[in-house]
């Protein structure tokens, strides 16, 4: 069945928990990996997003150019091992911290930084990462106007 089903993958339904998921199922090396999907449903339509109207059609090549360079600095081979789920390493020594019978302290969250401009930002990111691996492109950055960013940065 795997080796048929090479460049290929089959849609089907699962029951589990009392619900049933849209899932595919698909080859890797020497088994099938099943992955869960949504819905048509639970996927909000990328044209009824009013935000992205403003996108510009047209990709500027020096823009182009920086962005395949940052996704460069960070393109290497998958290591799912690496991700863990802090959320529930967390939340265990939270419920151990409170079976033991000691204060839990809720952390301070502070505000991220605001991203005024993308570029400045994908260039400081290319020049944390990999200052000796490779020159940041020369982009000459446009300044957009006060409202429009604004607009933008509500949308988030």
């Amino acid at each position: 069945m795997r080796e048929g089903m090479a460049g290929k993958a089959g849609i089907g339904k699962l029951a589990l928990y009392g619900r049933e998921y849209l899932v595919a199922v698909r080859p890797q090396d020497n088994g099938m990996v099943m992955y869960t999907l949504h819905h048509a449903a639970e996927i909000r339509s990328i044209n009824a997003i009013e935000e992205l109207e403003s996108v510009p059609k047209q990709v500027k090549a020096d823009e182009l150019k920086l962005a395949k360079q940052v996704i460069g600095t960070f393109d290497k081979k998958l290591d799912i091992a690496a991700y863990q789920d802090e959320y529930k390493e967390e939340l265990r020594k939270v419920i151990d911290a409170k079976i033991a019978g000691r204060e839990v302290v809720a952390p301070t969250i502070e505000a991220p930084p605001k991203v005024v401009n993308l570029m400045d930002a994908l260039r400081k990111s290319l020049d944390s990462v990999s200052a000796s691996k490779k020159k940041p492109a020369r982009v000459a950055v446009i300044k957009r106007p006060a409202a429009r960013a604004e607009g933008r940065r509500r949308a988030r």
